[in-house]
C-alpha cells in the first residue's frame, strides 16, 4: 500500500517537469502555481485546474487560483475517470460565495454519497467548474433517487444532468437541510454532530475534512446563542453527542450550556496545552479519540492536509482528501507565514521512522491547498522535511 502512495508523488514530480520541459527555451516557464486557461472545448487539462502544482517527496500541493478551480481540481484528483469505478455517483454543486454552505456540503463527500464538490457563482455556472462536471460524469447515485447533482442552494441547474435540491433561506436552514439529506440518504441520523461558530471561519475549517470522513454533519452557532434551525436539526439525532469546535472565545460557554440540553455537549479537544488559536485548535481535535469519534492521530502513518485560516472555501473544497487516499485531518495554517512552532511539534511527534529498512516502514504524506502566495515554498519545504521518514537510533545498553 505504501509504495503505491510514494510512485504516485514521483510521478507527479515528474509530470511537473515534463510540463516544464515542453516550454520554448525563448519563453520563460509559467509560474507553478498558476493554472492556464481553460481550454474552449473538451475537459481541462491537469495544469489547468492547477494540480500538480508542485509535488516534493512527501507533499503535493492543489494550486488553483481561486477556491472555484481548486474545488474543481481536488474533484478530479479524487475522481481522475477514464476507468470504471472512477467517477464519482453524484457531485455536490454549492455557492462559492458563501463559505458556511460550503463546509456544510462538505459532509456529501461521505457515504453513502461520496460527493465531491464543486463551486456555481449564484445561478452561473463558471467555465472550470462546468468543464470539472462534464469530466466527472457522476453515475448516479442510488442513495439519491438517481440524483447526478446535488443543488445546494439557489444554484445553476444543467439540463443534462438528473438533479436533485437542497435548500434554505440562510446557513442555518441550509445546514440543517443538508442533514436531513444526508440522513435519508443513509437511512438513519448519526449519534454525533459537530458544531462550529458560523461567524470564525479559522476554527471551523477542521470540521469539513471530519465530516466528509465520517458523516457527521456541520451545524452553526452564533457566539451567545443557538439558532432556531440548529436546534430543530440536533432533536432530529434524539441527544447525540454534540462537539464543539472552537474555544469559548468563538463558541461561548453559555451555548455549550444551551447545547448540553440537546444533548451532550463538549468541545471536541484533546486534552493538550490550552487553545490559543486556529493551529492549535486544529491540533488538539486532530488528537481527539472519544469513544467511536476523533481522528486520533497520535502516531505516523497517516495524510494530512493544509489550508490557509483565512480562506474557508478551500477547506471545503479540500475536505474530499480526507474521505480518500490517506484520509488526513485538515490543520489551517496562517497566510503568508513560517511554520507554525506548534504545528512543527505535531508533526516531530507523528515523525515515521524505521530501524532497519524504510521500505517496511509507514510514511506521513501532506496536501497543501493554494498557491505560495497562501502557503508559501518554504513551508512546505519545511512540512516536505517534517514527513520524511527518519532512521531510529536504537539505545545502547
Amino acid at each position: 500500500m505504501r509504495a503505491p502512495r510514494r510512485a504516485s508523488v514521483r510521478w507527479l514530480f515528474l509530470a511537473l517537469a515534463v510540463a516544464l520541459a515542453g516550454c520554448g527555451s525563448s519563453q520563460a516557464p509559467a509560474p507553478l502555481d498558476r493554472p492556464s486557461a481553460p481550454s474552449p472545448g473538451g475537459p481541462p487539462t491537469a495544469a489547468q485546474i492547477g494540480y500538480p502544482g508542485l509535488a516534493t517527496k512527501n507533499t503535493a500541493r492543489v494550486a488553483g487560483a481561486d477556491a472555484t478551480s481548486i474545488a474543481s481540481a481536488i474533484a478530479q484528483v479524487v475522481y481522475p475517470g477514464q476507468a470504471t469505478g472512477n467517477r464519482p455517483p453524484a457531485v455536490a454543486l454549492t455557492d462559492g460565495r458563501d463559505w458556511r454552505t460550503a463546509l456544510a456540503a462538505s459532509v456529501f463527500m461521505s457515504a453513502p454519497l461520496k460527493a465531491p464538490l464543486i463551486y456555481g457563482s449564484g445561478t452561473d455556472l463558471p467555465a472550470t467548474s462546468d468543464q470539472a462536471l462534464r469530466a466527472l460524469a457522476p453515475t448516479g447515485s442510488s442513495a439519491a433517487n438517481g440524483a447526478q447533482l446535488i443543488r445546494v442552494g439557489n444554484v445553476a441547474n444543467p439540463r443534462n444532468l438528473k438533479s436533485v435540491n437542497v435548500r434554505g433561506a440562510q446557513p442555518f436552514a441550509i445546514a440543517a437541510e443538508i442533514d436531513r439529506f444526508l440522513a435519508a440518504a443513509a437511512g438513519e441520523t448519526t449519534d454525533s454532530v459537530l458544531v462550529v461558530s458560523a461567524d470564525d471561519p479559522a476554527y471551523a475549517e477542521p470540521a469539513a475534512g471530519y465530516a466528509a470522513k465520517s458523516g457527521t454533519p456541520i451545524l452553526f452557532v452564533k457566539r451567545d446563542s443557538v439558532p432556531s434551525e440548529t436546534k430543530t436539526a440536533i432533536n432530529r439525532h434524539q441527544k447525540p453527542h454534540i462537539y464543539v469546535l472552537g474555544p469559548p472565545e468563538t463558541v461561548s460557554d453559555k451555548t455549550l450550556k444551551e447545547l448540553g440540553k440537546l444533548g451532550t455537549a463538549t468541545r471536541a479537544y484533546d486534552s493538550v496545552p490550552k487553545v490559543t488559536d486556529p493551529v492549535t485548535s486544529a491540533i488538539a481535535f486532530t488528537r481527539l479519540h472519544d469513544a467511536n469519534f476523533g481522528w486520533f492521530v497520535r502516531d505516523a502513518g497517516h495524510g494530512l492536509v493544509f489550508t490557509s485560516t483565512d480562506r474557508p472555501l478551500d477547506a471545503a473544497a479540500a475536505a474530499p482528501l480526507s474521505a480518500s487516499g490517506t484520509y488526513g485531518p485538515l490543520i489551517p495554517i496562517p497566510r503568508g507565514g513560517a511554520l507554525p512552532k506548534p504545528l512543527e511539534q505535531f508533526l516531530l511527534d507523528i515523525e515515521p521512522g524505521y530501524s532497519t529498512d524504510p521500505v517496511r516502514g509507514v510514511y506521513n504524506r501532506g496536501w497543501l491547498i493554494g498557491d505560495t502566495a497562501t502557503l508559501p515554498l518554504a513551508l512546505q519545504a519545511g512540512i516536505d522535511r517534517l514527513m520524511e521518514i527518519a532512521p531510529v537510533k536504537s539505545k545502547q545498553p
